[in-house]
């Protein structure tokens, strides 16, 4: 895990770069415009969420496919970075482009999704299209979620997740996982006993009894 002051970010965007190859953050590190500071890099779970959490940058490029944690890569390092809220956005970078892995990380709150054939100058502007709240899929990508869901099952599931607050959405994804009360609370900085309302408030919205029932919902919907 490597840092740079965040001082040197000036007016520019800030970002982190995470992908566990060194040598492509490296590459990736060159071939960013002169708009943006690079203020860490990280290469595991575990030390993503860390300097993200100290650098909180405007964006991070994130690899979907990480070592470390509970296994669930660039998704997990999203959800373990949900108390900065709106203030950070995730660029997801891959060399996968299967529907799946696309979903999986938008769903955790990616705010786009490219490929690592992505041109400097396409990634330049990636990175400031996401910083301007803008959302960034290669093209491809972007059909293979309309091809995987069709627009209205994506506006069925829209629709139920409406029903829940944002933390509550968190809360239901790490419990649908498998995560105990106590685990939730450490991911998301809040106590077990509001983790337990927040579990009841989600069954109650969504008409389930047992978080079983809330797994396999989940899981139905892709949403894990």
């Amino acid at each position: 895990m490597d840092r740079v002051p965040e001082t040197t970010a000036g007016t520019r965007i800030g970002v982190v770069v995470v992908d566990d190859h060194a040598i492509f953050r490296s590459g990736l590190k060159s071939d960013l415009g002169p708009g943006i500071a690079v203020l860490g890099e990280a290469a595991t779970v575990e030390e993503a969420i860390a300097v993200i959490q100290e650098c909180r940058p405007q964006v991070v490029l994130l690899d979907v496919h990480l070592p470390g944690g509970r296994g669930g890569g660039g998704a997990e390092v999203i959800h373990g970075c949900s108390r900065l809220g709106s203030d950070t956005r995730f660029l997801a970078l891959s060399v996968s482009d299967s529907a799946e892995d696309v979903v999986a990380v938008i769903r955790a709150g990616a705010r786009g999704y490219v490929t690592k054939t992505i041109s400097g100058a396409e990634i330049t502007d990636a990175v400031q299209r996401i910083a301007s709240g803008d959302a960034v899929f290669s093209p491809r990508l972007a059909g293979f979620v309309l091809d995987a869901f069709g627009t209205a099952a994506v506006a069925s599931v829209d629709s139920e997740l409406d029903r829940l607050s944002a933390r509550e959405v968190e809360v239901m994804r790490l419990i649908a996982r498998g995560y105990s009360y106590k685990e939730v609370a450490k991911a998301l900085f809040i106590s077990v006993k509001t983790v337990e309302t927040h579990v009841s408030a989600v069954l109650r919205k969504l008409q389930l009894s047992s978080r079983h029932e809330l797994t396999r919902w989940a899981a139905e919907r892709r949403l894990l």
